[in-house]
């Protein structure tokens, strides 16, 4: 498939670049457009009030490469509209978004409205194609660990999140390809809460998604229009304290993967009533 991938972490993070080799391994054709400073906790937004800035960059990752000076919705924004290859007929080459590897997991509504990896995946949504968000979830000391290092895993995490991008990279293309494109229908706008377990994954660290999804549909001009995506959290280590119990080495755990859904009108504000009912 060919498929652009963002992040909220920066165009830098070892996260990305495993997931990008990933899914160049499994014979993806990829485009990447990141920011070129981590976006963390900026959730949805776009920069209005400033130009925004993108760079062909060589990072080393064997395809086309762009350096955003913005936010992950920017990203895909920006590269959705000006940057990627057209086809002849000037519709979009590529057939999915996805966003991550974050630093960190994304499980509760909190952290989906506030984190910049799932808006990388909304806004590809609202341009009518499917995505997927990845998480991959550290301890606090982990963490901290990656930030004084200046993002370099060490060698068990390093193991796990090869392992977290291989799953992603065969996981892909059936769940996007099992999205269903935007479609129009006369529905009220109203905002859901909603989950799907989808599969199980053996291996020593399966995908896991902790979190619920949301869906929204809000009428334009008459019409309602929805696009989908996914999103996915990986467990941490099994070493880990929490890891160990909740997942030893070895074993299957059930994948709980959430459909995402949001209009596809993307430059019309949002009211009030459209706040999400949870």
């Amino acid at each position: 498939m060919r498929l652009l991938v963002t992040n909220d972490d920066g165009i830098d993070s070892v996260f990305l670049h495993e997931l990008v080799r990933a899914l160049l391994a499994a014979g993806h054709e990829i485009f990447v457009a990141a920011p070129r400073h981590e976006q963390s906790w900026v959730g949805a937004a776009k920069s209005r009030n400033r130009p925004v800035h993108s760079t062909p960059a060589n990072k080393g990752l064997g395809c086309a490469t762009w350096v955003v000076d913005g936010t992950p919705s920017d990203c895909v924004n920006i590269a959705i509209d000006h940057l990627l290859p057209r086809s002849a007929s000037g519709g979009q080459l590529v057939e999915g978004v996805v966003s991550g590897i974050n630093v960190g997991l994304n499980a509760s509504l909190g952290f989906i409205i506030a984190s910049g990896t799932v808006a990388g995946a909304w806004e590809g949504a609202l341009h009518g194609l499917p995505a997927i968000a990845l998480s991959q979830d550290v301890t606090v000391e982990t963490y901290d660990r990656l930030k004084s290092t200046g993002g370099v895993p060490d060698d068990e995490l390093a193991a796990t999140l090869r392992t977290s991008a291989a799953h992603a990279a065969r996981l892909a293309p059936g769940l996007l390809a099992a999205t269903p494109p935007a479609v129009s229908s006369s529905t009220t706008s109203t905002f859901r809460s909603r989950a799907r377990p989808m599969r199980r994954c053996a291996g020593p660290f399966p995908p896991t998604s902790l979190c619920r999804g949301f869906s929204a549909r809000r009428r334009t001009t008459g019409r309602t229009a929805s696009s989908s995506g996914w999103g996915m959290m990986f467990p941490r280590p099994a070493s880990s304290p929490i890891g160990s119990r909740l997942l030893p080495a070895g074993s299957a755990t059930p994948s709980s993967i959430t459909p995402v859904s949001g209009s596809n009108d993307h430059r019309s504000p949002k009211p009030h009533s459209d706040l999400p009912d949870v």
